[in-house]
């Protein structure tokens, strides 16, 4: 099933989430940056970055909704495209009560609290990052008309067509 949301001919939420990816995986390294140094500029640049990235994962979050509402019910597809999504508005909920910690302290002094939501919200950025990758590269969701909205796990049973590293190197020796 193609993506009904479309710009040029590309699914627009999938262009859209390489940036709060991108802010907010930063900004949990700019906050491990000032933990090391403790020099109050990374830690306002983090906060900063996350105030982006929460806009930027909201805006891609009404597309990947669009997205979500065109799965027809009753797939494996639906189930992880559910999951994908749940995990990443959490995602971008800990980050926003991150912001929120940082905001009303102080953004160059975060609270400890403030850290340890946004170190375990890029853990959840990871899931969310492989069950958008199942959607997409397992099930075609958002990228091919005839998407097999039912295939099997990725981790339980392999593409047939996917090459491993170690099986192309069984053939060189």
């Amino acid at each position: 099933m193609e993506s009904k949301a479309k710009l040029f001919g590309h699914a627009i939420h999938p262009i859209l989430i390489v940036y709060p990816l991108g802010l907010l995986s930063t900004a949990v390294v700019f906050d491990i940056i000032y933990l090391i140094t403790v020099n109050p500029t990374w830690s306002t640049v983090a906060f900063w970055m996350i105030a982006a990235g929460v806009i930027g994962g909201l805006m891609a979050a009404a597309f990947g909704l669009v997205d979500y509402i065109n799965i027809p019910n009753g797939t494996r597809a639906k189930r992880i495209g559910l999951m994908h999504g749940l995990v990443n508005v959490g995602v971008v909920t800990l980050f926003v009560v991150s912001w929120l910690l940082r905001y009303r302290v102080a953004p160059e002094a975060p609270p400890t609290l403030a850290y340890v939501l946004s170190f375990v919200a890029v853990g959840g950025a990871l899931l969310g990052g492989w069950l958008g990758g199942e959607l997409v590269e397992r099930l075609g969701v958002g990228v091919a008309e005839n998407a097999n909205l039912n295939a099997p796990n990725s981790l339980t049973q392999p593409d047939r067509n996917e090459v491993r590293i170690s099986d192309k190197h069984a053939r060189h020796a």
